[in-house]
Parts: C-alpha cells; structure tokens; sequence
C-alpha cells in the first residue's frame, strides 16, 4: 500500500540511507588499503582480500535477496540486514589482526546484498505508481553518487584520521537506518515458510558465483592461470554454474527463479547492466590510479576531482524520472548516455602528464550526465515488465549482473593496462639509441644539468639514463590509460543495438534499482 506525507519521506529517506550504507563502503576502503597494511603488519596482496571478501560475499547474496526477503518477511530481512551490517562495521574497526578483520568485512559483505534489492521494493511500495519517477531519480542518486564520493570520503578519514574510522562513520548512520525502519516501515508477512529450502541451490549459487568473483578479484594479482588456485576456481565456477542452472530449472521451489528470462525485455537488460556495470566500476577504478600514479594526486584529491560528476548525476536525476513518466522511451534516454559516455571516454584520451584538476571537470560532467540517463531507464527496461515477486528476483540478478560487470571491468582494464604498458614501452625504447639525433640531444641536456649541480661526468650520465627509464615508464603507463578510455568508450558505443532490442512499450514508468 502506498503511503503519503511526512511517512513516505522518511521511509524514502530510510531505504536511501541504508543502501548508500552498502554502496560507499565498495570503494571508501580501497584508498586505506595501504595504511591497514601497515597497522595490521601484512602483505598488500593479503590486505587486498578486505576488498575481495566483502565484494565476493556482496555478489554472492545478491541473487537469493529475492527469495530471502520472501521467505523472512521484506521488513524482518531489510531490518536484520542494517543490524548486520552496522555490527560488522564496529567489529571490523576494532579488528586487531588482518584475519578478523577480512572475516568481518565478509560478514558486512553478507549483510550489504540484502540492503539493495530489498530497498527497491520498499520504495515501488511506498509511493503510488503515478509518482514512482521522482522516487526513482530521489533513490538512483545513491546508486551513482555512492561509488563516486566513497573515495572522497575515504581519502579524507585517511589523511586526517585512522583507518578504523572508515568503518566506525558507518554506526551512527546505521543506527539511523535501524529506527527509520523500525518506527516506519510496515511489515510483510513471510511467504516461504511452509515451502522447502533449495539449499542445494543456495551451494551452487555460493560456490559458483563466489568462485567467480574471486577469480576477477585476484586474477590479475595472481598472473592468471600461472597458479594453481586459480585455474581450480574456474573449473569449480564453470561446473558450479551449469549445475546450478540445471538445479534452479529442475525443482518447484528454486532459489533464484530463472524463468524470469522468459521476458526478453529482462534477459537483454542482464547484458545491459553488466556493460553499465563495466562503465561505472571500471571507469571509477582508472580514474583515480591515473591521477595518483601519474599526476602525483592524494587519495583525497582524486576523490574531490570525482565529486562534480556525481553532482551533475544527482542534478539530472530527477528530470530523467520526470521524463520516463511523461512517456519520452527509455531506449532514447540509455542511448544518449551511452553517447554522453563515449564522448567523456574520449575526451580522457587526451590526457598527458601535465594535466590538471580543470582539465578533467567537462569530461567528468558529461560522464555524470550520461550515467543519470542511464542508470534509471536501463533498469526500467530490464525489469519494468516484471510483475509480483519476479520484481523481488529481477532486481537481484539485475544488482548482482552489474557487480559482475564491475568486477569484469575492473579485471579486465587491470589486464589491459599491465599488457599494454609492456607493448608501449617496447615501442618508445625503439627511439632510445645513439642514431636517434633528439634522443642524443636530450641525454647530452641532462648530462650537462647534472653536471652543473656538482655531479661527476660518470654520475651525471647514470642520473640521465635514469630520468630517461623514468619518463619511459611513465609515458608508457600514460599510453596504456589512454587504450583503457578507449576501450571503456568503444564498448559503450557497441552497447547501443542491444538497447534497441529491448522492446518499446508505451507510458512506462520508471523503475528503482541500485548498485
């Protein structure tokens, strides 16, 4: 039932809330990485699982929120979740050890794929049909703005305090969350409890998407399939995933109901939420190693450069759900972002070592622009023909195909960047040689420069060599950001027929998703 007033706002407010919870806490930790390291004494490759074990356990929960929420009533699950997850946030800043704290962080992890899915149906039941465009651009600022400011964020508790503080900002916004939800939220009544559990389903899931996240969580790190694990996890991912499909289709009570992919309109809008899922994370990810490792930027600094697209996003916002209400098709809207954020990827390509915060604003904006026109009508295409509970089990495929897109992204930019630094470098070397008159004229500068500061000759050529290796690697690592723009804006531009395969349906009203 939809509700009015002063109580439909703070139920908004409510699940808003608790999913930027969720959202910021997949990037604000990234930035301190380096500081946990040292506090906790551990490797960086062991203090990269606090990322992968909360990204691996978030992934995992993502298909079955559906079912959960079914089977435990929508209030009972979204409730037990912000509890969760707020317990999770004090007992990782107080982890005295790197084991506790991944455990912990896997635990919020759990806890944080309720929040999303479980939230948006809150939302589509709290307001009225004829106003669920301005409930979904009011919530859709989150699912942007959330991964866009959590670098910001973390940058600033860690230039100015503890890394603990990253999880202890969490406490008193999930105790905010927690009453909202309690004095607010009605409940609903559980429908699976007198149904048997496919547990089953819920190992395959597990096993299979789990193994898979872990695979483009750490498969760069770990050069691919030169280790042992890692070739044994795509073996389990690939089996684990047939199987599981095999399971969900052969019984009564599946987990996560796959005959929602009978609507074409859903099973094109999975493809469409990987790439955007692909856009958004792999572009937040380049972005900041960019600034910091070439441009000499501060966690802080690189999130402050972000912050200004995130401002355009939750500018827009409201108008794209204005617009998708007045009936202007959602495929028109996607297509236009999908252009915005081509053009903003190419803009990037012309980047060079002396660019600043200004440079980066217009490209930033119009990349903010495009994501608020495609946030909201891609998910309005990809689940606004569900009905009744398949609302509930599309919304967490939808969340759990973008986070698999993110994570694709991530991986696979990773991938591109290491390959294509290599390939770079190969090709400047080419022009470092006694034959080339500029390359001669630049080491003969350098040497004299040195010299006059008091160096040797012997000295002076060596310093030269080095700053000539130094501005070869830093050159070939431009280059190889360049490709990943590149990349980023062709597959958003290949993205556009799938759009419009999707079909058109007239006066479709917008639809609320997140992640």
């Amino acid at each position: 039932m939809a509700e009015t007033g002063f109580r439909k706002w703070v139920i908004t407010a409510t699940v808003v809330v608790a999913s930027l919870l969720e959202l910021i806490d997949t990037t604000i930790v990234n930035v301190s990485i380096p500081q946990i390291q040292g506090n906790l004494g551990a490797t960086i490759t062991d203090t990269a699982w606090v990322v992968t074990g909360y990204s691996v356990a978030n992934v995992i929960i993502l298909p079955m929120s559906g079912w959960l929420s079914s089977f435990f009533g929508r209030k009972n699950y979204f409730l037990v979740s912000i509890i969760v997850f707020t317990i999770a946030s004090f007992l990782c800043g107080n982890s005295t050890g790197l084991t506790e704290l991944v455990c912990f962080r896997i635990l919020q992890g759990l806890a944080g794929g309720g929040l999303l899915s479980t939230a948006q149906a809150i939302l589509l039941e709290t307001w009225p049909a004829e106003q669920v465009g301005t409930a979904t651009a009011i919530f859709g600022l989150g699912a942007v703005f959330g991964p866009t400011v959590g670098p910001t964020i973390g940058g600033y508790i860690n230039d100015h305090a503890s890394w603990q503080w990253i999880f202890y900002v969490n406490i008193p916004v999930g105790c905010l969350a927690i009453a909202g939800t309690l004095l607010y939220i009605r409940p609903t009544q559980p429908t699976g409890k007198d149904k048997p559990i496919d547990w089953w389903g819920i190992v395959l899931l597990a096993t299979a998407v789990g193994s898979l996240q872990t695979i483009l969580e750490k498969g760069e790190d770990e050069d691919w399939f030169s280790k042992t694990y890692i070739i044994i996890l795509t073996v389990t991912a690939i089996l684990g995933t047939l199987l599981f499909i095999w399971r969900e289709l052969s019984t009564d009570h599946p987990i996560v109901n796959f005959k929602i992919m009978r609507h074409r309109s859903f099973s094109m809008g999975m493809f469409t939420s990987l790439i955007l899922g692909l856009g958004l994370y792999g572009s937040n990810y380049v972005f900041p190693l960019f600034t910091q490792s070439l441009l000499g930027f501060s966690a802080q600094q690189s999130g402050e450069i972000l912050f200004p697209g995130g401002i355009f996003t939750v500018l827009c916002m409201p108008f794209v759900g204005i617009m998708l209400n007045k009936g202007v098709p959602a495929q028109f809207m996607a297509v236009t972002g999908l252009i915005l954020f081509y053009i903003c990827s190419m803009m990037l390509t012309h980047s060079t070592l002396a660019s600043g915060a200004d440079d980066f604003f217009w490209p930033l904006a119009i990349r903010g622009i495009g994501l608020a026109l495609l946030f909201v009508p891609l998910t309005t295409l990809a689940i606004g023909g569900l009905r009744g509970q398949e609302i509930g089990q599309g919304a967490g495929l939808n969340n759990m195909m973008r986070q698999l897109g993110g994570s694709f992204g991530i991986a696979g930019l990773n991938t591109l960047i290491h390959i294509r630094q290599a390939v770079h470098r190969n090709n400047l070397l080419v022009n470092i040689n006694v034959y080339n008159n500029n390359f001669v004229e630049r080491l003969n500068g350098l040497i004299r420069g040195f010299q006059a500061k008091g160096r040797s000759v012997f000295d002076a050529t060596q310093m030269a060599y080095a700053s000539i290796e130094r501005s070869v690697q830093k050159q070939s690592l431009l280059l190889s950001y360049i490709d990943a723009y590149w990349i980023v804006g062709i597959v958003m531009l290949c993205t556009i027929p799938l759009v419009f395969l999707q079909p058109f349906v007239k006066g479709q009203k917008a639809v609320a998703d997140t992640h």
